[in-house]
């Protein structure tokens, strides 16, 4: 692959990421949404699968990755935040 395929990878990837953001924002604030869920979940889907081909070929990209929704909950939102922690 030339730069420029990896270029236009790495776009793709970012363009991903930035919505996988904007959803979990979303979700914090709105956890019940069920079609935000399935969004994020489908976002989520197609930015590994990106991130997979990218590393096929350029090598690893993060060292974590992203946690999909459950089926129908927004964990995230249900736990405690980390100042609410009593310790």
């Amino acid at each position: 692959m030339d730069t420029r395929q990896q270029a236009q990878m790495l776009l793709q990837i970012q363009q991903l990421e930035f919505a996988a953001v904007e959803l979990n924002l979303f979700l914090d604030t709105h956890p019940d949404d069920q079609q935000a869920l399935a969004l994020y979940n489908q976002v989520h889907q197609q930015l590994m699968q990106c991130v997979q081909n990218y590393e096929q070929y350029y090598g690893p990209l993060l060292s974590y990755g992203f946690s999909p929704a459950r089926q129908n909950t927004w964990v995230w939102a249900e736990t405690p935040w980390p100042w609410e922690i009593k310790y």
